[in-house]
């Protein structure tokens, strides 16, 4: 456990500092085994891109303009990062939520619904869309970590790449952003997704990665702790509010 907690180290330092790496997947397991954790965040620079909070509703999260007057394209920031079906727990940076949502409604599976979606449109940076899922009732899969982007901000090269995690490290998680690094255009994340720390309740948890994340650029974030056995979960918020 020594190797993972130094690695789990270097990626935390690695993420405070970082600039702008955009909106952020974790997923993983509390230390004591006891819950699934699911942590997302956004990030903008621009004043549209700013001008958002998450709120929960009936168990979902949604995100919602904090001053209305002031949306001027809500096309790719007003969606739901979490739902939940059954035993799936999805969480993602976008309406891709949807798709997987309805997939999973009609017998399919995650990476049939990622198999139907790509990258964002928004020339020149064609920000990756990532995608997370745990099924509490699979027995061979503690979640899935799923990013679609393009090789080298070339449109016409897509990739999808699934990591498929069969069993949790307590006490960690695994990351993973829209982008690398800040930079014109911004560069999809080209990693694997990295080993982080997660602490044993949502409130540390959230505040961990909250002051982690550059104080300049973050927006929101929100954390979801899901217990695996029960499927009750919890739910902790931070917005900027700008």
């Amino acid at each position: 456990m020594q190797d993972f907690k130094k690695q789990a180290v270097k990626s935390f330092i690695q993420l405070k500092e970082n600039p702008y790496p955009g909106r952020g997947i974790i997923l993983g397991m509390t230390s004591d085994s006891k819950f699934i954790v699911q942590v997302y965040w956004i990030m903008g620079r621009s004043e549209n891109s700013r001008n958002r909070i998450f709120v929960e509703e009936k168990g979902f999260v949604k995100t919602k303009a904090f001053d209305e007057k002031k949306c001027t394209d809500p096309s790719l920031i007003i969606y739901y990062p979490v739902k939940h079906i059954g035993s799936c727990h999805i969480v993602t940076n976008g309406d891709q939520t949807e798709t997987i949502y309805e997939k999973i409604k009609g017998k399919g599976f995650f990476e049939d619904a990622m198999r139907e979606r790509t990258f964002e449109p928004d020339r020149p940076n064609y920000t990756p869309r990532i995608s997370g899922i745990t099924d509490l009732a699979d027995p061979n899969s503690a979640y899935k970590l799923c990013i679609l982007k393009t090789i080298n901000n070339q449109e016409e090269y897509g990739q999808k790449n699934l990591y498929d995690y069969q069993k949790a490290i307590p006490g960690y998680g695994h990351c993973i952003t829209t982008y690398q690094w800040d930079g014109n255009p911004l560069p999809s994340f080209s990693t694997e997704p990295l080993l982080v720390p997660v602490e044993d309740c949502p409130d540390k948890t959230a505040q961990m990665y909250w002051n982690a994340l550059n104080q300049e650029n973050k927006v929101s974030l929100l954390v979801k702790f899901i217990d695996g056995k029960t499927g009750e979960f919890k739910i902790v918020i931070k917005n900027k509010l700008y």
